[in-house]
């Protein structure tokens, strides 16, 4: 089937789980930390800035961003984290891993400390500075995707390669909770020097002037676990397979990975140069092989990423209607600026603790057992099912009794969706394309999950407001209701389901299996009698 695989990249395939695939974990997964940090904490903060600078003298509740400011604050990083993930997955693949994975985090450190000290005379200009460093912080952001994970692919073994890649992505849940529990700390300790009261006895007094360090504060701290990391991140060596297959220097990654490895291994010039020579490892992303071997399977990496991001986002617009329904939050006149910053920053940690962290860690302990094709069905087929179960007794649910039952069910959607595919899109980009192209093929899936995550916070905005234009929020059209928005998410979830089925089974295989790099002579012609091997795209064999 395969040609002879390089020692190098064998030594690593067969290595034992060791220190230096933790050490390789912890690098990556802080940067994974740092990334969910500085992406979610501004949800912590939207209502703090609407109280500071949208304030209007006399109106019964505090004041709050008008819907373009808020779009553009929440969604800014979006934007700026799906040109990041374009252009530097493909920097990673010419300049290689390492050296554009240190640019990424110096990127992510200057633009959370910059954020932080947004400036301004006018709220607009304020509001202005921090969008345009939200837009260079998710430009970062968005580099640290396709680099973290293919840098861990390239790494691990091909036993465990699965937990480890999802492991890295599941430090998201970390700075998820990390966002919170910062958030809970600092708004109380100001809360407890500089005590204020509600909104509806002091209007102008229940916002401190103390407050505007709060959301700046917590958006700086976002800076630091991202500084720590940048020296052990400069000292990681390049990939073997990067050095190897794509610089075309064995001595080098033989070097480099015995060190790593603490083992004696061959360099294999001659080999390496050899196989550069073979057609099936010179051909480009917009060429007709490419498109004969992998355009299946970016479809399915690519839409199976925008679908899940379109459901797993839009979770942001119930958040809010669950936690004041199920008395976490209280109506937003009822408590002062800083009460307020420490009800949401509590309910988003309890979420975190309930489902969104259990989720990922159930992925890492069992990807390698049961396969990334059967957990991303698996977890499509339970979202579509609790979306449907959500939306079609909608009225239901709205009734103040059930409203626990409505939480429990919004919650294990959330829970499949990171025992799912919100883990496994993340984890298979990195495993089945050629070495030349992963990270550039990795992040193209990603932006396309970027993609569906703009649709799904700001579509989904819109689209779930009230029928009746009168019962809309404030500035907002007439929308299609909850309940449509909800079934729409279940054909949604369903079509991801669909889309699955396009993607290949990657357990337990190497790199080069899985991308068919190092064929041999006639190993196309083997291949092509081969059905079973080539239908690898459907189901996992």
């Amino acid at each position: 089937m395969a040609g002879d695989q390089l020692k190098v990249l064998n030594a690593l395939d067969v290595a034992k789980t060791q220190w230096y695939h933790f050490t390789a974990i912890i690098i990556a997964g802080m940067g994974f930390f740092t990334d969910a940090y500085d992406l979610f904490c501004i949800s912590l903060v939207t209502k703090l800035l609407g109280r500071i600078y949208y304030h209007v003298d006399g109106a019964e509740k505090p004041g709050t961003l008008p819907p373009n400011v808020s779009a553009a604050v929440n969604g800014v990083a979006f934007c700026g984290t799906l040109t990041g993930q374009l252009f530097f997955g493909w920097l990673g693949d010419k300049m290689g891993r390492k050296r554009v994975y240190g640019m990424t985090l110096m990127i992510m450190v200057i633009c959370s400390v910059a954020s932080g000290l947004s400036f301004g005379h006018t709220p607009k200009s304020v509001m202005a500075t921090l969008c345009f460093f939200r837009f260079w912080l998710g430009f970062g952001i968005g580099g640290d995707y396709p680099l973290s994970a293919t840098i861990m692919s390239e790494y691990a073994n091909k036993k465990t390669r699965g937990a480890f890649i999802a492991a890295v992505f599941a430090m998201q849940g970390f700075g998820i909770l990390a966002g919170g529990m910062f958030a809970i700390i600092v708004s109380a300790s100001f809360k407890a020097r500089f005590d204020a009261p509600a909104y509806e006895f002091d209007p102008l007094g229940s916002t401190v002037p103390q407050a505007d360090y709060v959301w700046r504060i917590i958006l700086m701290v976002g800076a630091l676990p991202a500084a720590l990391t940048y020296y052990w991140r400069m000292k990681m060596p390049e990939t073997a397979r990067y050095t190897a297959l794509v610089a075309k220097d064995a001595k080098q990654a033989a070097s480099d990975m015995g060190k790593v490895l603490q083992v004696e291994i061959e360099a294999e010039q001659q080999k390496v140069e050899q196989m550069s020579t073979k057609s099936s490892n010179s051909f480009g992303l917009f060429s007709k092989e490419f498109l004969r071997r992998h355009g299946l399977h970016l479809l399915g990496t690519t839409s199976t990423w925008f679908l899940l991001d379109i459901a797993f986002y839009s979770q942001n617009l119930f958040q809010k209607d669950i936690f004041s329904a199920i008395g976490w939050i209280p109506s937003a006149k009822t408590m002062n600026a800083l009460e307020e910053v420490y009800r949401i920053a509590r309910a988003q940690t309890l979420i975190a603790l309930c489902s969104t962290v259990p989720g990922y860690w159930f992925t890492v302990a069992l990807i390698d057992k049961i396969g990334r094709f059967a957990i991303q069905l698996m977890g499509f087929f339970f979202m579509t099912v609790f979306m449907f179960a959500l939306a079609i007794p909608y009225d239901h649910w709205t009734h103040k009794d059930n409203r626990i039952g409505f939480v429990v069910m919004y919650s294990l959607t959330f829970f499949f969706a990171n025992f799912g595919p919100n883990a496994t899109t993340f984890v298979v980009p990195a495993e089945i394309f050629p070495a030349r192209l992963r990270s550039t093929c990795h992040g193209i899936s990603a932006a396309s999950g970027k993609l569906g995550a703009i649709v799904g916070s700001f579509g989904f905005l819109y689209l779930a407001q009230n029928k009746d234009k009168a019962k809309a929020d404030q500035g907002y059209p007439a929308g299609i209701g909850v309940k449509n928005s909800l079934l729409v998410l279940g054909v949604v979830n369903f079509l991801g389901m669909a889309f699955t089925l396009l993607v290949p089974e990657s357990k337990g295989k190497s790199l080069e299996e899985m991308s068919r790099e190092n064929e041999d002579e006639n190993g196309e012609m083997e291949l092509e009698q081969q059905p079973d091997f080539n239908n690898n795209r459907t189901v996992p064999v």
